[in-house]
């Protein structure tokens, strides 16, 4: 099989340009990051969601940077050609210099090739010095976890023209400060299209419209992993949390019913090996039972 060559912002770049949609699906471990890029999966991010749909946190809002970096390392222990993208933490890219002192770490010490940064016009100078610093960086705009902390609630954004007006500028000053993509999350679809075609780089919607660069998701919400209530933006193309459930109770039963393991599950000792151990047990306490 030929080997793909490892996605890059160059070759993410040269999508855009061609017209070629760009797809990204969130990543924790090493066996989810193995089957998405062998998928061929453009970006494969390491979102604080993991928050919610790893680690059972009520938001993302606990995630750590030690908890970030550990997972984003598993990630690139499986993957050979998705560009990796490792989300910032909350709080912990509040200063230029906390900014890019974690964000090398994410790319020296978890194997990463970029990172997210979210946030309104206070995140564009966060990512102007990341980006100064040599690190590709993607900025995260629209819906955040700043505005579901501070109201409590998920929202579509940019629904009055004030606000559309202010988000197509920020997209645009994001680029200015050397992002090499902007997402936009929960936009309507005519509004996220005025950014897609005014920007020179790539942006990746999430709730956002047919006409972006291209499209993400988180990987849990997509496989129906979960029974909780999923956003209208996405799709479930399986129902692994039926299917799992399914296969956990037949187990059960299977076990209680003494059905599992069944012959072609178990090990057998060779006959003469048989003949030889009850010899040896004579001289034992031990017991072989009768077949």
């Amino acid at each position: 099989m030929e080997k793909k060559n490892k996605v890059s912002v160059s070759s993410l770049s040269a999508k855009k340009k061609k017209g070629e949609q760009i797809s990204m699906l969130t990543a924790y471990d090493y066996p989810f990051a193995s089957i998405i890029d062998q998928a061929g999966i453009d970006i494969i991010f390491v979102s604080d969601a993991l928050g919610m749909t790893g680690l059972g946190y009520k938001n993302t809002l606990p995630v750590t940077m030690e908890e970030m970096l550990h997972h984003t390392k598993a990630v690139a222990n499986g993957v050979e050609t998705a560009f990796i993208l490792s989300c910032m933490p909350f709080m912990d890219y509040i200063t230029e210099d906390d900014a890019r002192r974690n964000a090398r770490r994410f790319v020296k010490e978890g194997g990463a090739d970029g990172v997210e940064v979210e946030g309104g016009p206070e995140v564009v100078k966060i990512a102007r010095a990341i980006v100064e610093a040599g690190i590709p960086t993607m900025v995260h705009i629209g819906l955040t976890r700043q505005f579901v902390s501070r109201y409590g609630k998920f929202a579509v954004m940019g629904k009055t023209a004030e606000e559309a007006a202010d988000l197509i500028d920020l997209a645009m000053e994001c680029e200015n400060a050397g992002a090499f993509a902007v997402s936009i999350e929960c936009l309507p679809q005519s509004v996220a299209r005025i950014i897609t075609e005014t920007l020179k780089i790539p942006v990746i919607g999430i709730g956002a419209g047919l006409h972006c660069d291209g499209q993400a998701l988180v990987t849990q919400d997509m496989i129906g992993l979960y029974e909780h209530f999923v956003p209208k933006f996405v799709k479930k193309y399986v129902n692994l949390w039926e299917e799992t459930t399914k296969a956990v109770k037949a187990f059960k039963g299977e076990v209680e019913t003494f059905k599992f393991p069944g012959p072609e599950h178990t090990f057998t000792i060779a006959e003469d090996q048989l003949m030889r151990l009850k010899n040896i047990q004579r001289s034992k306490k031990w017991v072989i039972p009768e077949r």
